[in-house]
């Protein structure tokens, strides 16, 4: 089966997680958390003959973070706590400043089965490049990136002073399958 053509991308067809990891003198009071973007779509060209041919958008809707995890910290991830998290990301993103988060690809290099792309990732409206790895498994592109916050210009969370903080890197991972357009 050949994978060339157009594809949409979008939750219906997969998920788009965002991974953050505490750090500091107060990181036993906090949680790793895994949250989810529940509103986003995008579009896949894939040229499997010609690879640099292929290209990536996607476009996400910055309101629609959810929280679907919280690992370690001292007590259990409270839905009082998922909200009020909701709330800070509203705040530390400029939601009603910058709805919208695109990343573009600008070229795509190696094979099906093993990829990266260098893209553009804007996030409050400043454009920096971005190296997203991933691969094809029977119908499936699974990959990642890493992203530095404070490049972005975004202060990554802390709280109690600023013994318990947010590392300033963010994983970002998808499993989304490819979904003919049309």
């Amino acid at each position: 089966m050949s994978i060339a053509g157009a594809y949409r991308l979008g939750p219906e067809a997969g998920r788009l997680l965002v991974h953050t990891t505490r750090t500091g003198l107060g990181a036993k009071a906090g949680h790793d958390l895994t949250i989810e973007v529940t509103r986003w779509h995008g579009h896949a060209t894939v040229d499997t003959a010609v690879p640099a041919d292929s290209s990536v958008t996607v476009q996400v809707d910055v309101d629609s973070f959810q929280v679907r995890q919280g690992t370690g910290g001292v007590k259990p991830l409270t839905d009082a706590d998922r909200a009020e998290i909701s709330k800070t990301l509203k705040q530390i993103l400029h939601t009603a400043q910058h709805p919208t988060i695109t990343f573009r690809s600008r070229r795509v290099d190696g094979s099906v089965g093993s990829f990266t792309l260098d893209g553009e990732l804007t996030i409050m409206g400043v454009t920096l490049p971005v190296m997203v790895q991933g691969g094809v498994t029977d119908g499936r592109v699974v990959g990642g990136a890493t992203v530095v916050q404070s490049r972005w210009g975004i202060r990554p969370y802390s709280a109690f002073f600023g013994a318990l903080r947010l590392s300033d890197e963010v994983k970002v991972d998808f499993d989304v399958a490819l979904t003919p357009e049309g």
